[in-house]
């Protein structure tokens, strides 16, 4: 018999997400109903009372909502981390961001940078370029967009750059490119685990799409999208 179970995630890890998730039914005829948002957004809506049966968002919010009662008590398993990266409009100009000095060149240069506002990854930006001391210059260029639309922001010519996690710019191709990854001394991982309901649909069904979400079958899939295993 068909079932239907819920999976609330973050923007970020939708590309890899969803090719998997077909696997799934196509392997057992149940059916996985998808919802993305920011990850502080899946955070307040799974607290405000939202349903769901399986959550992918960052590590230390799955604690938050096991403390809550929300995610049940050791489900938490990790999934994979995503590299930042420079998206521009496919066919542009290739830019060197091998290393810090070249990077701050490239941030300088551009009229404009895409950057998720309200996400970890705009967070995270928004603090480097503090950290690095050209925010004064920096910050009045960018652009502030809603989850998922960051890397599609350079495409509809919103922007020249944008900072986002390499899996929304493999995404967005081929419209847009993937420039290069931030330099080994600037780059922030972005962490992301899963958690199953405290009140699931149907557990054993939510564990088997755990199950295969953290498989050593799906690392091709999911490195082809541009998540790497912790």
């Amino acid at each position: 018999m068909n079932q239907e179970i819920r999976l609330f995630g973050a923007v970020a890890v939708r590309p890899a997400v969803l090719d998997i998730i077909s696997q799934f039914e196509a392997a057992t005829g149940n059916t996985v109903a998808v919802k993305f948002e920011l990850n502080s957004i899946v955070k307040k809506k799974i607290e405000a009372g939202e349903p769901f049966d399986l959550v992918i968002i960052n590590p230390n919010l799955v604690q938050d909502l096991i403390a809550l009662g929300k995610v049940k008590a050791g489900s938490q398993v990790a999934f994979g981390r995503i590299a930042m990266g420079v998206a521009a409009k496919a066919g542009s100009r290739l830019l060197d961001l091998g290393s810090v000095e070249a990077f701050e060149h490239a941030l300088k240069g551009a009229k404009s940078i895409a950057y998720a506002a309200g996400g970890t990854s705009g967070g995270y930006f928004s603090g480097l370029l503090d950290r690095l001391g050209i925010a004064n210059e920096v910050k009045p260029r960018l652009v502030g967009t809603p989850g998922g639309q960051t890397a599609l922001a350079v495409a509809r010519g919103e922007a020249e750059l944008a900072v986002v996690p390499v899996t929304s710019i493999l995404a967005a191709a081929p419209d847009v490119m993937l420039v290069g990854r931030f330099p080994a001394e600037l780059q922030s991982y972005i962490d992301f685990a899963i958690g199953i309901s405290a009140d699931p649909r149907n557990t054993e069904i939510a564990k088997q799409l755990s199950e295969l979400l953290t498989s050593a079958d799906v690392y091709g899939t999911l490195a082809a999208k541009g998540v790497e295993r912790c």
